[in-house]
């Protein structure tokens, strides 16, 4: 029991530091952007008076971090200042302790607000997605690895190949101009019920499926020829009870890992399939209202988020792995 505890708070240790990582990376990152957000965001034809008080509510006036760089008043040379804990950095983690990612520069909305109205839509695509290449490469992948060899694995090894090699700008234009161009069967864009879900979640789905059917594959027939096989076969078992009962279960825990990973970058927001088909996800909020319109505490909280999102997917996907194996539970 103590050992379980301790790794548990070996695990929650090293997620914290990893958030916070990240988060302070796109920090510094942020604020070495040459440029002034409060003329980014009000314009060039703002008066001097407007800029300051966009800066003092924003609390732009004050040092970014512990130190700064800067030159005295007389204009000599360069030096190092300390700030102390009066900067933005700190006031930053200080309101995500108390569950405020503060306010949107440019709409004054809460951060966790608009967040939270677009997550939904993530989740949604991110599961529908996942649920199409599992469909996909899980019955593919068997076919490939019972018939290693022959013209029907050459060939779904071929598609497998073309599917990885395709990126989503390509795959995603293509299936709105069929179905929903020239066949008019679906919606191209937007989210509009279930039907506008179809074409993201295949364009996602597709990739994704490409690369579980070739790990498919090579699981199971790494699998057919360990002796249990022989021993369920010499049992008078039939095929499809040994490949689906014994072999696909062992051999799905590879592939289990590469699941759990990929739901974590989709659930992160897929951007460029998002941003096709203008779906309304995370991802197209961080791309055109945070780094596009320089609303910097919204692009701090889409990464948190982000960042916690994936984290959370990859330690989801270790417990299931160990539940999965036995082996890895016994060491």
């Amino acid at each position: 029991m103590k050992r379980k505890l301790l790794d548990i708070a070996r695990r929650l240790l090293i997620l914290l530091l990893v958030v916070w990582t990240v988060v302070s990376l796109v920090t510094i990152l942020i604020e070495l952007v040459p440029g002034d957000p409060a003329t980014a965001i009000l314009g060039d034809q703002a008066t001097p008076e407007a800029l300051a008080q966009f800066r003092q509510k924003h609390g732009l006036d004050r040092p970014a971090f512990f130190f700064s760089y800067t030159a005295d008043e007389e204009g000599g040379p360069r030096s190092f200042k300390w700030n102390g804990a009066d900067n933005r950095y700190v006031d930053y983690w200080r309101g995500i302790l108390r569950g405020d990612m503060g306010n949107s520069f440019r709409t004054d909305r809460p951060v966790r607000e608009l967040i939270l109205s677009r997550y939904g839509a993530t989740i949604q695509l991110a599961l529908a997605a996942l649920l199409v290449a599992v469909a996909i490469a899980v019955p593919l992948g068997v076919v490939a690895g019972t018939n290693r060899g022959n013209l029907l694995d050459n060939t779904l090894s071929v598609v497998a190949l073309v599917g990885i090699s395709l990126p989503s700008f390509v795959i995603g234009p293509l299936l709105i101009y069929v179905f929903a161009v020239w066949l008019g069967w679906l919606d191209p864009s937007g989210r509009f019920g279930w039907s506008s879900i179809i074409l993201p979640a295949v364009t996602l789905g597709a990739a994704l499926s490409a690369l579980l059917t070739r790990m498919v594959r090579s699981s199971v027939i790494e699998e057919m020829s360990e002796d249990y096989v022989r021993t369920a076969r010499a049992k008078g078992l039939n095929e499809r009870t040994v490949v689906y009962k014994h072999v696909l279960k062992n051999g799905l825990i590879p592939v289990v890992t590469v699941l759990g990973l990929q739901l974590g970058v989709l659930l992160a927001g897929a951007i460029i399939t998002e941003k096709i088909f203008n779906w309304p996800g995370i991802g197209l909020l961080l791309v055109e209202e945070g780094i596009n319109k320089r609303d910097y505490r919204l692009v701090q909280g889409c990464v948190l988020v982000i960042s916690v999102t994936y984290i959370l997917a990859n330690t989801l996907t270790d417990l299931l792995y160990r539940r999965l194996d036995p082996r890895i539970r016994v060491s």
